[in-house]
């Protein structure tokens, strides 16, 4: 989706997992998968959000079930995205949210390579509402700001990737229950606008950066 956005990049494990997610997919019900951000074609920092698709290992998918027909490139790149929170953010929107919803990121979270998936933090809620009894799929799935309309898959490291830095695993722990109370505060609700941040020259990126630049 978006196709102007030129972020349907990514490296070769990243897109392995979603051809075999698409697959898994379809046995929870649903059609295909509309795949948003992934990174840039040598990836580093974009213009504008997604400070974490830099490395080729990040997609986002989105929660708009697959047309009942091929999209036109204008439909991929106008067509609006599902949001399935409700309006107050307090919790999913019930006139939106299936309990497919729920089987599709629990078998993104299931995959071996997946390593964290960020939701809503009502999107969360409704997953640890619904999860039954087979809970060690959740610890995989974090709260985050945002992600109303998508949820965003990491996958690890592959080997012999030596300058991948892998961040901390995310707790042992469902993160159900009073870990979700900050999000749910009006300060974590409404947050205030974000303080402009310094332009980012050359000269803060790694060296692999340059390489790339300078690269014919």
């Amino acid at each position: 989706m978006r196709l102007s956005r030129n972020r349907n990049w990514g490296n070769p494990q990243l897109v392995r997992f979603i051809e075999r997610f698409a697959e898994n997919a379809k046995k929870v019900g649903w059609s295909g998968l509309l795949v948003g951000d992934m990174s840039q074609p040598r990836g580093g920092p974009m213009r504008s959000e997604h400070r974490s698709h830099q490395i080729g290992l990040d997609v986002d998918i989105w929660f708009t079930p697959m047309p009942d027909h091929v999209q036109s490139r204008e439909e991929r790149e106008f067509g609006s995205a599902t949001d399935v929170v409700a309006p107050d953010l307090l919790d999913v929107d019930p006139e939106v949210w299936t309990h497919r919803h729920t089987k599709l990121i629990r078998a993104a979270a299931q995959d071996p390579a997946v390593t964290r998936i960020l939701v809503n933090a009502a999107i969360k809620k409704a997953l640890c509402r619904e999860a039954g009894a087979d809970r060690v799929w959740l610890f995989k799935v974090r709260p985050w700001y945002g992600h109303a309309e998508h949820f965003h898959v990491q996958i690890a490291c592959p080997a012999g990737s030596a300058e991948c830095k892998p961040q901390p695993p995310p707790r042992l722990s469902d993160g159900c229950g009073h870990e979700l109370d900050f999000w749910f505060k009006e300060s974590t609700l409404h947050p205030p606008p974000p303080k402009p941040k310094p332009a980012l020259t050359l000269a803060g990126l790694p060296p692999a950066c340059k390489q790339i630049v300078k690269a014919p």
